[in-house]
């Protein structure tokens, strides 16, 4: 072969390989994807997982099967994603909580960090809620309230997991409020909630999707929540900025995420999935019936907004609020 012909096979080659790359991004994806929730069956990211899996499929035109990888508030699950190959074939959802509080508080090297991943989508934002059983003692946040001053570091409330946004609510109120609570972890919304139901503990700080049922049921009363304006599933519970704590507010982002280094055709093509489900009404009507709300975001703005939350957990931890247990 001449040097003009080998220079033309060459130039033909170069030629070729942006369409043989569209090809293959346009394949994906062409077998079926893992979204790890990584908390137990039955709370508030493993409901909006599951959600978002049977919504997914149809415009991805694959299965979207959820894989429940529950503990260290979320840590092991978002971590086994952390270390999957960047192909878009695993994902993993969470909250703040999951993917910036989580890792800090190992007390060691964090398993991963906000860089470990590749921000997707916002799925949804969830009001947070303290509930009480309805037989128990405590009938509302005053009654609550006064026990706490009374009674330091006896009234027993749990939450799904030490990092989770629950959990770092719950330092913030006994910052902003001057109180003690005993503060029980659990695996999950759900092993919290039965204990509460069985009488095993006092109140349990909760997403609204994940109590409103047993809510409605009459089992549970929630008597406060977290957010800055009042929950719309709940419009008669007050907020705790209504009963006198300056500025509080505190709610549950569940963001998906994939690798760090997927390719941006494939994040830009699952972010145009979630957009076109929150846009579905049935989608958007099983959300609000859920109580959470939906935002869709660029994966550029949930990055930014990613950002200047870990900037502020960073704050929390350097002032020591936030601290390895």
């Amino acid at each position: 072969m001449n040097s003009l012909t080998r220079r033309t096979a060459i130039t033909a080659l170069l030629a070729a390989l942006p369409a043989s790359r569209a090809v293959a991004q346009a394949a994906y994806p062409d077998k079926p994807i893992r979204l790890v929730v990584p908390f137990a069956p039955g709370g508030n990211a493993d409901l909006t997982g599951r959600l978002f899996a049977e919504a997914l499929a149809k415009p991805l035109g694959q299965q979207v099967i959820v894989e429940n990888r529950g503990g260290a508030g979320g840590a092991i699950g978002a971590e086994a994603v952390a270390k999957s190959p960047p192909d878009g074939y695993s994902l993993v959802l969470g909250s703040t909580g999951t993917f910036l509080v989580s890792p800090r508080m190992t007390g060691g090297k964090p398993p991963y960090t906000l860089a470990s991943f590749a921000p997707v989508a916002l799925l949804s934002t969830s009001p947070m809620d303290i509930v009480v059983n309805v037989n128990g003692p405590i009938k509302d946040w005053p009654a609550m309230l006064a026990y706490l001053r009374a009674n330091p570091g006896k009234l027993t409330i749990g939450h799904p997991g030490n990092g989770s946004t629950n959990h770092l609510a719950l330092l913030q109120m006994q910052k902003a409020l001057d109180v003690r609570f005993n503060i029980i972890p659990y695996k999950s919304n759900g092993l919290a909630l039965n204990d509460l139901l069985a009488g095993q503990i006092d109140a349990v700080i909760d997403q609204v999707p994940a109590s409103i049922g047993h809510i409605r049921g009459g089992r549970l009363r929630a008597i406060v929540v977290t957010t800055a304006r009042r929950a719309s599933q709940l419009p008669d519970v007050p907020t705790l900025q209504e009963t006198g704590v300056k500025d509080f507010a505190s709610t549950t982002p569940i963001v998906l995420m994939a690798p760090a280094g997927t390719p941006p055709e494939i994040v830009k093509k699952l972010n145009e999935a979630v957009a076109n489900a929150l846009a579905d009404p049935a989608v958007k009507d099983k959300l609000n019936g859920l109580g959470a709300e939906t935002e869709a975001l660029t994966p550029q703005q949930l990055t930014v907004f990613l950002q200047k939350e870990d900037a502020v957990i960073e704050e929390l931890q350097k002032s020591g609020l936030l601290k390895p247990e």
